[in-house]
């Protein structure tokens, strides 16, 4: 079996490396370079990396059975390009969609980043985000000096930081998932007021935040996870095997 798995989840790699231990021929898309470290090199799985466009996804999916999106769930744009590029090869599409966090009480919901942006203007103290570099411009009205990015401590996130004027003593560039306990400590270290984070679910540390929050009575914003239909990683692994016999 030849199948094309788009990622950027702990779940898409999962799959990708089961699939490839049962004797699947695995292709996994990452759009940077750091995704492709962190999907490590297994036998029978091919990995590239770099942002694509619907055309060019559609030429690697040309002779593939079947093409997975494990893209993150707040990657929408990046979903509606490979569904375009899977409806031009003629690629069976299959979502794979990661559980939501759970429910939450005390904090506020946000539609988007920007909306969340909103939300903080005419508030004070520092804030911690946790949203990815990609989302820094909705929150550099709010002053600079005030935000704490923790971002992927990679080139691309730094250079995303510089750009909308972050002091480097504020970027925290770490790998997650975090601990609630580490949370806690970046929230006491450097006097946290408002957390702003996505609903990554339990691959994600979401729990672990919201738990942190409560902790140390800080501000919690949650932007709202787009709403999509999709299978679960058991259920996707369950039908390829199936195709495999």
């Amino acid at each position: 079996m030849r199948l094309l798995i788009f990622g950027g989840t702990t779940e898409g790699r999962e799959l990708s490396h089961l699939l490839a231990a049962q004797g699947a021929e695995v292709t996994v898309c990452t759009a940077t370079a750091y995704g492709k470290e962190e999907q490590r090199e297994v036998p029978g799985v091919t990995v590239l990396a770099g942002r694509r466009t619907a055309g060019e996804m559609a030429a690697l999916l040309r002779g593939m059975e079947l093409c997975v999106d494990a893209t993150h769930p707040y990657a929408v744009e990046a979903t509606k390009n490979i569904r375009t590029a899977c409806a031009i090869s003629g690629t069976p599409y299959r979502r794979l969609v990661r559980d939501a966090g759970g429910e939450w009480s005390a904090g506020t919901l946000a539609d988007s980043a920007a909306e969340a942006g909103e939300l903080l203007a005419g508030t004070r103290g520092n804030i911690l985000l946790t949203t990815g570099a990609k989302e820094l411009r909705y929150f550099s009205g709010l002053g600079p000096q005030r935000l704490f990015p923790r971002v992927l401590p990679s080139h691309e996130s730094l250079e995303a930081c510089e750009a909308a004027g972050i002091p480097h003593r504020n970027i925290l560039a770490m790998q997650g998932p975090f601990s609630q306990e580490l949370n806690e400590a970046l929230i006491r270290q450097f006097r946290i007021a408002h957390l702003v984070t996505k609903d990554g679910g339990k691959a994600g540390g979401f729990g672990e935040k919201v738990q942190a929050a409560e902790r140390t009575g800080i501000h919690l914003v949650v932007i709202r996870r787009p709403e999509e239909a999709g299978d679960t990683l058991e259920r996707i692994l369950k039908d390829c095997e199936e195709r495999m016999k």
